[in-house]
């Protein structure tokens, strides 16, 4: 049975319209994409998601492998040896078409290269992390803390992008807070469907949440109307609307927390409850890491 992401991958090369030499050479990548899946090189959730499958990441680690040969449908002299240089420039080109077909960024900056990224913790530096909250999450010490460890942990267990995490409603969450829901988005927005997925929370994020819940809900409790989103802001803050006066119009405390918001208070938490030193300058970094021990590589 074809995986799902390959079957959407078909069709969208099937809606394509470039000349026969390109369609050869973007039926050369379903074939080594549908190989890598079935060697289980690339992460078992790719095989049902078209945006996980030409997620960045995901797109890596694969070129990375097809560029030695493991992934060749035929032998070249009873071996498989590396693809020539032009073949790993015609892979790359296709992986431009596929993307910019399902309204992803280029993956080539200038000359079609891999965009350089900015370094992500090690495997090592994600264990610290997670020992180091294991023993923050017994030792709150203001609302911001327990909201940011609850974040991290959550963000630890579900990979979710800052703007996945912003969506989060308490609708998410099991009843007995073992697992919550998160749905997928590509980065830089796509025509794709959102992929849906039930994910298992650790003994660190339940605890977390014990934690940050009773929190949100002194939080929201004289909200008017249904409170649902999960994080919430904690203090009075201006909306961003300037009145004739020149005044700001005022969010009250208790508002959902906004993607900006909580990129913002991730980067002055790491600092003020000191977990610099464990967590990354920028957020993504750090889901770009897990992605990378998810994968296993």
């Amino acid at each position: 049975m074809p995986h799902p992401s390959i079957t959407a991958l078909e069709q969208l090369i099937s809606g394509l319209s470039d000349g026969s030499s390109r369609q050869r050479q973007l039926g050369m990548v379903r074939q080594e994409l549908t190989t890598a899946l079935e060697l289980d090189i690339l992460p078992g959730d790719v095989a049902w998601s078209l945006a996980r499958l030409l997620d960045e990441v995901t797109l890596r680690r694969y070129v990375q492998v097809a560029k030695t040969g493991t992934l060749r449908s035929r032998l070249v002299a009873g071996e498989k040896p590396p693809t020539s240089e032009a073949t790993n420039v015609a892979r790359l080109a296709c992986l431009q078409i596929l993307r910019e077909a399902a309204g992803l960024p280029a993956l080539a900056a200038g000359s079609g290269g891999p965009v350089e990224l900015r370094p992500t913790p090690e495997r090592r530096q994600l264990r610290d992390l997670r020992r180091r909250l294991r023993r923050d999450v017994s030792r709150i010490v203001s609302p911001g803390h327990a909201r940011l460890i609850a974040v991290l942990a959550v963000a630890l267990d579900t990979r979710a992008r800052a703007g996945e995490l912003a969506a989060q409603h308490i609708g998410h969450l099991s009843d007995d807070h073992s697992s919550i829901h998160v749905t997928r988005r590509p980065q830089h927005g796509t025509d794709i469907e959102p992929d849906r997925e039930l994910v298992s929370l650790s003994s660190l994020s339940r605890d977390a949440l014990a934690q940050w819940l009773p929190i949100r809900l002194q939080l929201t409790e004289t909200l008017e109307g249904s409170a649902t989103a999960l994080w919430v802001s904690l203090a009075y803050n201006h909306a961003g609307t300037t009145r004739d006066d020149g005044s700001h119009t005022r969010r009250r405390h208790g508002m959902p927390l906004q993607q900006r918001g909580l990129i913002r208070s991730y980067n002055s938490g790491r600092h003020r409850y000191g977990l610099a030193h464990f967590l990354p300058p920028k957020l993504e970094q750090l889901r770009r890491a897990l992605e990378r021990e998810s994968a296993g590589h």
